[in-house]
């Protein structure tokens, strides 16, 4: 692996915490600080009949991902802002786009969108989607976005879909949609190497998915004619921040120096961008956490873990 591993951070996302005070307070620390990269996750909801099953407490009380990055688009000037993920088909196409290229306008051109097709059957429901083929759905939906990213005028008809012949503006800072795609199976990084800029990791990560993806996301990036040298590989790091000793710490658990350990071999595994995410520590999201005690956790954390020339 050549080059700097980019250095991201998770913004506040569920839980007490997650309040737009507390979110410009982090997205502003993480920009004088050096970091690269702010990101949002997508939760539209969690059923109270299961007991909020499909992650529990680290999604309950989730702000909404556009909207809370549209507010730090406009109190930050340089830090990138990333979509991890958006669900497709929860929107019209031509909504969708109209929101990226609004918000990719409103950020000076700093917007990366990460894609998926959503897995909450309760989400679906509630979205008014079927549930059904939603992998093909999201792949249409796909080519409507770049259809009115990267074109003035705009026309498509698919199965899921229509989008009459339009006139597109305004148009987005950025001159190609600056997607990413996400999964761990074969297909989803052939896609994500063909189709994208690059992979989005999924919450749970492993070193051997990271070394995985790396490689053949890079493989059919190269098969469809790009260099893979410029394919993007972005895992997000689920972050528990303190002291960790034993044999059987987990992957980004621990001190500044064991996380700074950690970083180091990702990136030696294909990694060219690591957020830093802490929406999914109990202690920080917890329906007991403090919200000033979880944000001071994160601010000393960020501070300790800073990039190179950060401050």
């Amino acid at each position: 692996m050549t080059g700097d591993l980019l250095l991201g951070v998770g913004v506040p996302q569920s839980g007490a915490w997650a309040t737009a005070a507390g979110q410009l307070r982090v997205a502003r620390q993480a920009e004088r600080l050096g970091y690269h990269s702010l990101w949002t996750f997508s939760r539209l909801l969690v059923p109270v009949a299961d007991g909020g099953g499909g992650g529990g407490a680290f999604y309950n009380g989730s702000a909404e991902p556009l909207i809370s990055l549209a507010y730090l688009a406009g109190a930050t000037e340089r830090i990138r802002l990333g979509l991890s993920v958006v669900n497709a088909p929860f929107f019209a196409p031509a909504v969708l786009a109209k929101q990226l290229i609004q918000l990719d306008n409103a950020s000076g051109g700093r917007l990366d969108a990460g894609i998926a097709q959503g897995w909450s059957a309760a989400e679906y429901l509630a979205a008014g989607v079927p549930p059904e083929r939603r992998l093909g759905r999201t792949l249409e939906y796909l080519k409507v976005l770049r259809l009115m990213w990267e074109n003035e005028v705009a026309e498509f008809k698919g199965e899921f879909t229509e989008l009459p012949r339009t006139l597109v503006r305004p148009r987005p800072v950025q001159p190609a949609f600056p997607l990413l795609l996400g999964g761990a199976v074969d297909k989803a990084f052939d896609r994500a190497g063909r189709l994208a800029q690059g992979w989005l990791s999924p919450g749970a990560v492993s070193t051997e998915l990271v070394a995985r993806a790396s490689r053949e996301v890079r493989a059919a990036a190269e098969r469809a004619g790009k260099d893979p040298a410029t394919v993007r590989i972005v895992i997000r790091g689920k972050v528990f921040y303190g002291p960790s000793e034993g044999p059987g710490r987990g992957l980004l658990h621990g001190d500044a120096d064991q996380l700074r350990g950690d970083l180091a071999l990702l990136h030696d595994l294909g990694a060219t961008e690591v957020f830093l995410d802490f929406n999914f520590d109990p202690r920080i999201v917890g329906d007991q956490a403090d919200p000033a005690a979880s944000l001071a956790t994160v601010t000393e954390a960020l501070a300790a873990l800073a990039p190179a020339g950060g401050g």
